[in-house]
């Protein structure tokens, strides 16, 4: 199913054939292209909450505004790092299911898997030949990733930004949502398609970021550094699969301050009003309804009725999870 929408979907192979025959039909006009949201998540482990209110929202809002949205389990980005096989393979269902229960509906998007789309890495590989080393070396989360790792990092940890603008750019999307820490990628997407549009003739359309209106959702147990699937200390992340007692040990144990008073004054006191901004985002309030009725209580009962909130944000999504992860064959059948 989610095969043969993509294979609608996608518009740009012809650029190949461009190539090859020449400039005059690389040159040749291209319609105007459509309204199209492209965006991606990778299969390693449950998204915590921090991606849910970060891009899943906004992935399950953007599809009932837009005509054409592609959402990608982008698995090839994941073997950017060491992966087991069999596990990776289960983490691929698993996220399916995982969005399909947050509200993504294949009747109104398309749902893939990256690695069955061939085309992803052999465009990837004409734009690796567009860009130079530096570039790429300058990215901020390159610096970032490799001062965490043996050896210095791979190369495909390094060109992995350029498999990303392959995703954008071979569906000629027009639109990414994307958060802060993602600007600057695709700010190379732009570059690479304008770089490819001066070389070969005017086709990729150069895509536009849809900012997140959610800022970083912070770690509960270090609010300097943004929540992680990665973090090696299980009480600093929410993940959408938690018990609810997990949760609530989880909240319990977060860091805030020695002002029993709840306030939102993030560069002042960071802790309390990641919180705070946790609050407003699982209920949909503005950042004053939050504190109005966090109004007389310490920081100690407002992290309980934090954990509630969220507990009762997930406990419909957690159930639908599990209802989708008991029919493999459902899930492979959407996205293979």
């Amino acid at each position: 199913m989610a095969m043969r929408s993509i294979r609608k979907a996608r518009g740009c192979w012809s650029f190949i054939r461009a190539l090859h025959k020449g400039p005059e039909a690389a040159h040749a006009p291209q319609k105007e292209a459509v309204k199209r949201v492209f965006s991606g998540i990778q299969p390693t482990g449950i998204p915590h909450l921090g991606n849910y209110l970060g891009a899943i929202e906004t992935w399950v809002r953007l599809q009932e505004e837009h005509g054409s949205v592609l959402y990608s389990i982008v698995d090839l980005h994941s073997i950017t790092v060491p992966q087991d096989p069999a596990v990776l393979r289960q983490s691929i269902l698993d996220m399916t299911a995982v969005l399909l229960a947050c509200g993504i509906n294949p009747e109104k998007s398309i749902l893939f898997q990256q690695s069955q789309v061939s085309e992803h890495t052999q465009l990837s590989w004409i734009l690796t030949c567009l860009v130079r080393l530096p570039r790429l070396q300058h990215l901020h989360q390159w610096k970032a990733k490799t001062a965490t790792q043996k050896h210095g990092g791979t190369a495909g940890l390094l060109t992995y930004p350029v498999l990303q603008a392959a995703d954008i750019l071979l569906y000629k999307s027009t639109h990414v949502p994307v958060g802060e820490d993602q600007v600057q990628h695709m700010e190379l997407v732009q570059d690479l398609a304008q770089g490819f549009n001066k070389k070969y003739g005017e086709f990729f359309p150069v895509p536009k970021s849809i900012l997140t209106s959610m800022k970083k959702v912070k770690s509960l147990r270090d609010p300097s550094a943004k929540m992680s699937k990665s973090d090696p200390d299980k009480l600093a992340t929410v993940r959408i699969t938690d018990s609810a007692e997990e949760i609530v040990r989880k909240f319990r144990k977060a860091v805030t301050d020695f002002t029993s008073e709840v306030t939102y004054e993030p560069a002042r006191r960071p802790g309390v009003s990641n919180l705070v901004a946790i609050h407003a985002a699982v209920t949909r309030l503005p950042v004053e309804e939050a504190l109005r009725r966090g109004a007389g209580m310490d920081t100690a009962r407002y992290k309980l009725l934090v954990a509630d909130a969220v507990i009762e944000k997930f406990a419909p999504i957690k159930r639908e999870i599990e209802k989708l992860k008991m029919d493999k064959d459902l899930l492979k059948r959407l996205i293979l």
